[in-house]
Parts: structure tokens; C-alpha cells; sequence
């Protein structure tokens, strides 16, 4: 594997910044390569700024070799039961447990204001007794309306109807009479005893009774036909209008009662108690915060978190892993979870898909959360310890391996340099295949149990050529890329 001593990486900088840092680099190389040349050695070897005999070396070995990445974080519970807020509105804390209390079932968390909550109580008392007291009285009104109906058909109209008919039967009698009487005076006038004025009176009064008898026929009818019907719809207009504002006021009533109640069921809910036994903790402040909401006088609001209690038979630790190396680590993989006092063996359970913000508060670095699962029931846990994440990438097994401070990585490949049998220093150029801090495994370039030269930047001029080579192409590189990001083509 070749890596270049002097790599951009995949995060961005500016063109001052680029050149700043190479010529800091170039001038610490020259002046150990000055400092260097006051001890330099006139033997064979005359690329060499010490004596042979003095150069650090190192055996190559074979070994095991972890790869590894190291990663801080937080333990946390997996499971949290969440306390919230679940008074409406804004609310004002008086008064909240400690973090970390340990706490039994049924004790008190926190306690909300009430002052406006009690106002609230009784106000709405107020309206939903003025409600109550509309539905009752509607609600009269509406049976006086169906007993209404009643009274009229049963009551009203039969005895209208009853007075007609008896009307018309006197009309009916008077006419019988009229006509007998009619026919008696026609025979006296016949024989000369009545005067024929007098048949005509009553002539006329027959006329007037048959007149009057249909007039009750006309009464009965229009009153079955018509009158009868328009009371009716009248009645039950107002029966149906009676209804319709006592479900209004009914509902009204209903609606203002349940304000009330839920009132004072909020009034009950400003003492927040403890649902179970366990440890209580707050939410994390946000970064940019000196501390965490829930204080006393702090503010919240509804369905806001206000505490959390964690399972601590279930712990885990959040880690973020770098951009450049996320797709390397794998679900199921071994985490060495290093916290004070113990370590603890993990594993990998989650890897985020998108990474956190990135911005000036965390360095402009792009990580992605990963998820170490700790084992149940692991004792002396608690939320916010600050933990060491080791998630092991690869593993070798007997393996040739060299220090990482013997290989000089350049543009082009990865030098090191060997004493060889006659006891000159030659340069290889090796194969690494991977690494950690501290070693690299070899694939090719260099046997078991040769002499390898540590640092060689600072003893072999070779080595410092090389150096500044992989700085001028680095320069070279760098200094159109900068310039192309800062001042970019209209293209």
C-alpha cells in the first residue's frame, strides 16, 4: 500500500494555508539537513550524516498486527424512559430533582407552576356552570315543545273540532225547525188566517239556517284540511328548533366541562412523579449551551423531554468515525470499550447512513455516529462516562511487520533503508500492505531479520531528497488546486 508523506487528504484548505505549511516543512528539513552535515561521515558510506555505527536500527520481525481505529464517546443507555412535559402551553419549572438521583415509584420529579392553571380552573368553572345552566333550560324548552304537539291534537283540535260539530248541529236543528214552522204557516195562509209577511219572515230565517249549517260544514272541513296541518308544522318547527339549540347548548356545556377538567387534570400534572424505580438524568445540553434546559425557572413546553431514565442493564457508546475510514468499519465488528478502571469487549450494531453537521465547532471534520453495543448486566455503567472506543479493522497474523517511523512514504512508493550483509546502507522500496500507529505489515521489499534504519529523514541525505521531492510534486499539486478552488473558472 502506498501512502504520500505529504497527502491533502480529503479535507479542503486554502492556497495561503498550503503554502504556509510547506514552507515550514521545507525549512525544518533543511536546517537538520545543515545541522546534519557538521557530523558527516567522509567513510564509504558518504550519504550518511552520522557514523554507520550510531544509526537507530531495528530488526525485521514477524508478528501479530491489529489495525485499528480509536474514537472517543459517551456511554448511554439504549433504552431510556422519557419524562415529558405534558401540560399545554409554556410552563415554568419551580422546582426538579438532581441529576443522577436514584429515585423509587411514585416519587416526585418535577413541579411545574400553577398560578395560571388555578386561574384557568376558575374561569372555566365559570363557563360551564353558565353552560349547564342553558342546557337545562333549553332542554325544558324542548319537552314543552313535544307535549305541544300533544296538547294540540289530543286537546286543542278535538275540542275545536267538538265545538264545530255541535254548532252544526244546532244549525242542522234550526233548519228542521225553520222548515216545519215554514209549512205550518203555508197552510194558515192557505186559509186566509196568517199573513203571507209572516211566511216570508220565516222563509227567510230558514234560508239564514241553511246558510249557517253550511258555514259549519265549511269550519269542520277548512279545520281538518288545513288548520290542523299548519299547527302542526308550526309545532314541530319549533319542537325541531328547540332540539337543535338544545344540542347546541348541550354541546357548549360539554365542551366547556371538559376545559375545565382537563384543567384540572393539567393542575395534577404540574407534579410530575416517577413512574418506576431507577436512576434520573437530564437530556444532554446542546453543545453550544453551558448547561441543559430543565432548571429551576427554565421554561419548557409540552411533549418537551424533560428527564430521562436510562436502563442501565442496557448500555452502549455513541462514537463518531471519520469519513475516510466509515466504510471499513462493519456490523458485528469488535469494539475494546476502555472506560476508567475496566475494559469492556463491544460490538459494532449501528453505523450511521448520514453523517453529523459538520461546521467550525467540530473542526470542519465529517464523522458518522456509530453504535457500540456493551454486554447486558455489565455492572458499575452509568450514563456520561467518557469512554475510548477500539474498533479492531483487521487483524495479521505472523506477519512480517516494521515501525512505522522506518518507511518514508513518498508520491511514488515507500522506501526504507536496509544494512545489508557488507554493512552498507541500501535503499528498498517495500510493499506495505496496512498499518496503525505503530507498525506496518511488509509484503515484499525486505527478510526476516534484517537491519532497517529508523527515521531515516534525519541520517541519510538520500532519504531527505526523497523528502523534498514528494514536497516539490506535493507543491506542485497543491498550488493549481488551491488556486482553482479560490479562484474558480467562469467554465
Amino acid at each position: 500500500m502506498k501512502r504520500s508523506l505529504w497527502a491533502l487528504g480529503d479535507d479542503r484548505v486554502i492556497f495561503k494555508s498550503w503554502v504556509i505549511r510547506l514552507l515550514l516543512l521545507v525549512i525544518a528539513i533543511v536546517a537538520i539537513a545543515s545541522y546534519s552535515m557538521y557530523q558527516i561521515d567522509h567513510s564509504a558510506n558518504a550519504g550518511i550524516l552520522v557514523e554507520p555505527e550510531k544509526l537507530p536500527t531495528c530488526t525485521v520481525a514477524r508478528g501479530d498486527l491489529s489495525v485499528t481505529v480509536i474514537e472517543q464517546g459517551g456511554l448511554e443507555s439504549s433504552e431510556n424512559t422519557e419524562v415529558k412535559c405534558r401540560v399545554r402551553g409554556k410552563n415554568t419549572v419551580n422546582w426538579v430533582i438532581e441529576n443522577g438521583t436514584h429515585v423509587e415509584e411514585g416519587d416526585v420529579l418535577v413541579q411545574l407552576d400553577t398560578l395560571a392553571i388555578e386561574d384557568a380552573i376558575n374561569e372555566r368553572s365559570k363557563y360551564a356552570f353558565w353552560s349547564q345552566s342553558g342546557a337545562e333550560r333549553s332542554k325544558a324548552v324542548v319537552e314543552r315543545s313535544k307535549l305541544a304537539i300533544d296538547e294540540y291534537i289530543k286537546g286543542r283540535y278535538v275540542s275545536q273540532l267538538m265545538r264545530l260539530e255541535m254548532s252544526l248541529a244546532s244549525a242542522e236543528a234550526n233548519v228542521v225547525t225553520s222548515k216545519s214552522d215554514r209549512d205550518h204557516n203555508r197552510k194558515l195562509q192557505s186559509k186566509g188566517y196568517v199573513n203571507p209577511l209572516k211566511v216570508r219572515d220565516i222563509e227567510v230565517r230558514l234560508a239564514q239556517a241553511e246558510l249557517e249549517v253550511q258555514g259549519k260544514k265549511d269550519e269542520i272541513e277548512v279545520l281538518k284540511k288545513y288548520t290542523k296541518a299548519m299547527e302542526l308544522k308550526t309545532l314541530e318547527g319549533n319542537l325541531k328548533a328547540a332540539e337543535a339549540d338544545h344540542a347546541a347548548n348541550q354541546e357548549r356545556a360539554v365542551l366547556d366541562a371538559r376545559r375545565r377538567d382537563l384543567a384540572k387534570l393539567e393542575y395534577e400534572l404540574c407534579v410530575i412523579k416517577s413512574e418506576k424505580s431507577g436512576m434520573v438524568i437530564f437530556p444532554s445540553a446542546a453543545a453550544w449551551k453551558a448547561s441543559p434546559d430543565i432548571t429551576e425557572g427554565a421554561t419548557v413546553h409540552k411533549d418537551q423531554v424533560l428527564l430521562l431514565m436510562p436502563d442501565l442493564k442496557k448500555m452502549q457508546v455513541k462514537v463518531g468515525i471519520h469519513e475516510s475510514i466509515v466504510d471499513r468499519v462493519k456490523l458485528g465488528m469488535v469494539a475494546k470499550v476502555s472506560i476508567p478502571g475496566s475494559v469492556i469487549q463491544g460490538e459494532v450494531v449501528s453505523i450511521a447512513s448520514v453523517a453529523r453537521p459538520a461546521g467550525w465547532w467540530t473542526g470542519n471534520m465529517v464523522k458518522y455516529d456509530a453504535i457500540i453495543k456493551l454486554p447486558e448486566g455489565t455492572a458499575g455503567l452509568k450514563p456520561g462516562m467518557s469512554a475510548e472506543v477500539e474498533i479492531v479493522l483487521s487483524e495479521y497474523k505472523d506477519v512480517l511487520k516494521l515501525p512505522v517511523s522506518a518507511v518514508l512514504e513518498t508520491t511514488q512508493d515507500s522506501l526504507c533503508w536496509v544494512r545489508n550483509r557488507s554493512g552498507e546502507i541500501e535503499r528498498r522500496i517495500v510493499e506495505v500492505v496496512e498499518g496503525n500507529e505503530v507498525y506496518v505489515v511488509i509484503n515484499r521489499g525486505v527478510d526476516l531479520g534484517e537491519e532497517v534504519v529508523l527515521d531515516p529523514v534525519a541520517f541519510i541525505r538520500e532519504a531527505q531528497l526523497e523528502a523534498m521531492k514528494s514536497i516539490d510534486e506535493a507543491l506542485e499539486n497543491a498550488v493549481p488546486a488551491a488556486a482553482q478552488e479560490e479562484f474558480p473558472s467562469d467554465e
